[in-house]
């Protein structure tokens, strides 16, 4: 697989580095990050992982299909790393657990020296490279922030959207309006003030009161 393909594919599967509508070929993907031996793609590995596994089909035993026997010692010891930088960091995957079930007791001996390595910073050697802790939690961190972030983003839309819609239901499009006019402290003509009184304030009146509000919650419940 050529870089670029491998990069697009990489996007696909939740690692930032390029955008693609294309379905990628989750196997071969990850094989491919173990055989570039580029840093900065095993420095992502986590987040590849941790996204693949979530959102996708991960098979262990297909990734190794693709890869020679150096190539499979450095595509375990990165799973190693990833399972305890997220032990590092409290989470607790359902995949992650039934992987670690097959796990021997020299990879469970090495998971828990990478773990060690990690606490204490100390670099973590792999395939002839030494990742650093603190690159490795960067960019882990990284991406949770902007996932958080873009999680905030569609709560608050979602709620904008349930907001509007509401409001919809009970009043019309003028209501509405001065409604929002009224809510931002925004000038109001006199005939929108006559209306507003006349009309709206007797349904904000009506909605501000906390009997009607409970008798309402109760009937959703129904």
């Amino acid at each position: 697989m050529d870089k670029k393909k491998l990069l697009k594919q990489l996007g696909q599967l939740g690692f930032p580095l390029m955008e693609t509508s294309e379905d990628p070929d989750v196997s071969e993907a990850l094989a491919e990050v173990v055989k570039s031996s580029e840093l900065r793609l095993w420095e992502g590995f986590p987040v590849l992982l941790a996204n693949v596994a979530e959102e996708h089909s991960f098979d262990y035993e297909m990734v190794l299909k693709h890869l020679n026997q150096k190539e499979k010692k450095n595509f375990k010891l990165l799973v190693l790393l990833a399972l305890a930088l997220y032990e590092n960091n409290k989470l607790r995957f359902s995949w992650a657990n039934r992987l670690k079930n097959n796990f021997s007791k020299k990879d469970n001996e090495n998971l828990k020296k990478i773990r060690n390595y990690l606490v204490h910073d100390e670099g973590v050697s792999l395939g002839g490279k030494l990742i650093h802790p603190s690159r490795l939690k960067e960019t882990f961190q990284n991406y949770f922030e902007r996932n958080a972030k873009k999680t905030r983003q569609l709560k608050e839309r979602h709620e904008e959207l349930s907001l509007e819609y509401s409001l919809s239901q009970l009043f019309s499009a003028k209501q509405k309006e001065l409604f929002n006019k009224k809510l931002k402290g925004l000038p109001l003509t006199k005939t929108e003030k006559e209306y507003y009184s006349r009309t709206v304030k007797k349904k904000v009146s009506a909605i501000a009161n906390p009997e009607l509000h409970r008798l309402a919650q109760k009937l959703m419940d129904y």
